[in-house]
């Protein structure tokens, strides 16, 4: 990601493809325990015991964290990596490596200067919404796995790994269930997309006017910790509802469970999870565009050798 439109020639697509998809499994690799406890917290819900409301048993995400490598092992923190990277082999290569591409689609081949950041924003809406339907079945399963480990000491586990899921629930509910949740899913990642890569550029190009400013590690730390709040300050709602979609098929619609979300829960439901959501996504974008800013000079040194 590059806050100039000089970029877009930079590398090729499948450089820019190829070092997205390898940036992004290694911030997945990093964060995935945040994001397991993320998921916990929002599948979470009130519990009632007797006449009072039982304590959650998920408090916090150091705690979420704690409980979970307690009682399932350090392993189950991790739950959902292999899914998880084949998510953002697909969904992390496409919206990143399709992003500039995009851009230079709405703007125009021959425009000069900085990018409106409605162009930006447009662009980034648009390269989420088209990988993450062809990514969502990775999603899907990951979120499952995630999900298991809230089941009951002894119940039997649906799915044995990543592959067992997608077979299983192939088998068992059909190829058009690998799409459960498409719709969430899609305003969810559209609407971080846009956040995460828009406020990326942005800021990168309003700090690069500083003086004092260059385009180093300094300026890239500080421009994906700004991506990742705007990213969860805007997607958190739309996240919850994905992941108890994903999680609990009891819901019928994405309408029904925001409004059963909104009823049981109250309205602070939809930002259940936030602390660990902006600790997953703050530290997930520093991680991969610290990442994917050196991987693309390392790819832009071999195709102009």
């Amino acid at each position: 990601m590059v806050a100039d439109s000089k970029s877009k020639s930079d590398i090729s697509f499948a450089g820019t493809f190829v070092s997205s998809a390898f940036s992004a499994c290694f911030a997945e690799i990093c964060t995935i325990p945040l994001d397991t406890a993320k998921v916990r917290l929002q599948l979470q819900k009130k519990a009632v015991a007797g006449d009072g409301v039982a304590l959650p048993k998920y408090r916090g995400m150091l705690g979420t964290v704690a409980t979970i490598a307690r009682e399932e092992g350090l392993s189950a923190l991790w739950k959902g990596i292999v899914p998880g990277l084949h998510r953002q082999c697909l969904y992390g290569g496409l919206r990143i490596g399709l992003y500039d591409p995009i851009k230079t689609l709405y703007c125009g081949s021959d425009f000069v200067g900085d990018v409106p950041l409605t162009k930006k924003i447009l662009a980034a809406l648009t390269t989420g919404a088209l990988a993450i339907t062809v990514a969502n079945p990775t999603d899907l399963v990951k979120v499952r796995l995630q999900a298991e480990g809230k089941l009951p000491p002894g119940a039997p586990r649906r799915y044995s790994g990543a592959l067992n899921a997608y077979s299983t629930i192939v088998r068992q509910e059909g190829v058009g269930a690998l799409w459960t949740g498409i719709g969430p899913n899609i305003a969810r990642n559209s609407i971080i997309n846009a956040a995460e890569l828009a406020s990326y550029d942005q800021v990168k190009e309003t700090l690069l006017k500083l003086p004092g400013f260059s385009d180093n590690v300094v300026t890239h730390l500080l421009s994906g910790l700004g991506a990742g709040f705007f990213a969860v300050c805007i997607g958190s709602p739309v996240d919850v509802v994905k992941s108890r979609m994903m999680g609990d098929s009891a819901y019928k619609s994405t309408i029904d469970c925001f409004l059963k979300t909104l009823k049981n829960d109250g309205p602070l439901a939809f930002y259940k999870g936030f602390i660990p959501n902006f600790g997953r996504l703050g530290s997930w974008n520093v991680i991969m565009f610290l990442t994917l800013e050196q991987a693309k000079k390392f790819v832009k040194s071999i195709e102009s050798s």
